[in-house]
């Protein structure tokens, strides 16, 4: 046998993707502690913490409004199941965390969804789950984003559509009222 077909086959790590947002980072750079677009791998049974305190957090956030524990994130793997998951949990007692639209106070935690929007304050982070097979470790992969990751669409009122589907708007009445007809007449 070759040392090709000797080697152990490699095994790849599940990443959480991150990038993200606050509208003052330009000015503030609230960011400037974190590495971005360079992985990072995490051994599983350590707990990536997110705040203000860089001596408790890997992940260090520049700002007197973060806590000193924002949030953590803990990589597990499901009960009789090969399924490798991460659960996030709110380590703050001033600020709510937002999970998509679940809301979580101080201690709660749910199970972070393979893609999701993760808020407090004015910060926003986009997280997405990619699959591994590792149980010794994951990766992180953290990146900037320019633009809210949240944006606010404004959905014009839509006026109602007359049963015959003609849009009024497309046919201007060019001054004439409409008329009303009894539904027996022809």
């Amino acid at each position: 046998m070759t040392s090709f077909e000797e080697a152990e086959t490699e095994e790849t790590a599940a990443c959480l993707h991150m990038t993200f947002y606050h509208p003052c980072q330009d000015d503030k750079m609230m960011f400037r502690c974190l590495n971005f677009c360079k992985r990072e791998q995490v051994r599983a049974d350590e707990m990536a913490k997110f705040g203000r305190d860089p001596n408790i957090c890997h992940y260090n956030l520049v700002d007197t409004r973060v806590s000193r524990i924002q949030f953590s994130l803990q990589f597990y793997r499901k009960p009789n199941s090969s399924e490798l998951c991460f659960e996030i949990k709110n380590m703050s007692k001033k600020t709510k965390l937002f999970v998509d639209h679940t809301e979580l106070g101080y201690l709660n935690k749910i199970d972070l969804p393979w893609k999701c929007i993760v808020c407090f304050g004015d910060y926003q982070i986009l997280m997405e789950i990619q699959e591994g097979e590792s149980l010794d470790y994951f990766e992180t992969h953290l990146y900037l984003s320019k633009v809210p990751i949240l944006q606010e669409k404004c959905i014009p009122l839509v006026q109602p559509l007359p049963e015959n589907s003609i849009i009024p708007s497309l046919f201007p009445s060019q001054g004439k009222s409409p008329i009303e007809i009894d539904e027996n007449e022809s």
